[in-house]
C-alpha cells in the first residue's frame, strides 16, 4: 500500500504529515524541540530514518543550516550541521548565488544535495554535494554541476532501482509585468556510473501546464517508470500532486 510523507515550508510548524496514496490523512508528527526555519525536501533510507532538510537559503545568508534525521521506529531525532566548502561570501552576487537548496535524497549512506540557483537573475547552474548521513558537524563536498537553461531545481529523487534520478525544476516570470506564468519540467538521468549523475544520459519531461502558474517543489518516483510531482500551497492556489509517466525515452 502506497503512502507519503509532506511537510510544511519555512515557517510552519515542525510537522511530519503521513498520508495515503489519496491524500487521507493517517498521522501527524511533531518533532519537538526543532525548528521548522525553511524546511525544503524530505528523503528516506533503508534503516527506517527520514531526512528533513532544514536547509532553504533564499538569501544565501545563512550559517545554519541542517538536516534533521527521524528514525521512525524509536522516534528520536539527530541533527546534521553543514556548510558549503566553496562559499566564501553571506551572499555572493546575485549570479553566484548558488547557495539555496530544495532538493536532496539518500543513496547508498550518503545524502546527495542539489543547489537552486535565483529565478531570473542567477547563471542557471545546479550544483550536486554529497555528504555521510550521519548525525553530526559536516563539510560537504562538492561532486559536480550542470547548467539548466532557464531552470531552478526545487527537489530530488533516486528510482528505487537507483538506475535513474530525477531533478524537479521550474522558471517563473511575469507577463506584462503583473500576469504570473511559470513552466514545469523534471530532468531524468540514466546510465550513470557510480554517483556521477550529471554524466549519465538526461532526458527532460516536461509537466503539463495549467491555467494558472503552479510553483513545483516536490518529486519522487513510485515506481521505475512512474514520477509524482507536486506544487505547493500559495497565497491563492491550494497544492496540487500529479502523476506522470515516464517513457523509454527518458530511461
Amino acid at each position: 500500500t502506497q503512502s507519503f510523507w509532506w511537510h510544511n515550508d519555512g515557517g510552519g510548524q515542525p510537522i511530519l504529515y503521513h498520508t495515503d496514496a489519496k491524500g487521507t490523512m493517517k498521522d501527524s508528527i511533531v518533532l519537538e524541540n526543532i525548528k521548522n526555519v525553511d524546511w525544503e525536501d524530505l528523503t528516506a533510507d533503508d534503516k527506517g530514518n527520514i531526512y528533513i532538510g532544514d536547509f532553504g537559503n533564499n538569501s544565501n545568508r545563512r550559517k545554519d543550516l541542517a538536516i534533521y534525521i527521524y528514525n521512525t521506529q524509536n522516534k528520536s531525532v539527530e541533527t546534521i550541521n553543514f556548510e558549503y566548502p566553496d562559499q566564501k561570501q553571506f551572499p555572493p552576487s546575485a549570479a553566484f548565488q548558488n547557495y539555496d537548496l530544495e532538493a536532496f535524497f539518500w543513496f547508498k549512506d550518503s545524502l546527495h544535495l542539489f543547489s537552486k540557483n535565483k529565478v531570473a537573475r542567477g547563471n542557471d547552474y545546479c550544483k550536486h554535494y554529497v555528504m555521510a548521513a550521519k548525525a553530526g558537524q559536516q563539510k560537504v563536498s562538492l561532486r559536480d554541476s550542470i547548467y539548466l537553461r532557464n531552470r531552478v531545481v526545487t527537489s530530488a529523487a533516486i528510482s528505487p532501482d537507483g538506475k535513474a534520478i530525477a531533478l524537479m525544476s521550474y522558471d517563473y516570470k511575469k507577463i506584462l509585468g503583473f500576469i504570473p506564468a511559470s513552466k514545469a519540467s523534471v530532468f531524468i538521468f540514466s546510465g550513470f556510473s557510480d554517483c556521477g549523475f550529471f554524466k549519465g544520459k538526461m532526458a527532460t519531461r516536461k509537466v503539463p501546464p495549467f491555467f494558472i502558474a503552479l510553483q513545483y517543489e516536490s518529486v519522487d518516483f513510485l515506481d521505475e517508470q512512474t514520477i509524482y510531482v507536486a506544487s505547493e500551497q500559495t497565497l491563492f492556489i491550494k497544492p496540487k500532486a500529479k502523476r506522470l509517466k515516464l517513457k523509454k525515452k527518458h530511461l
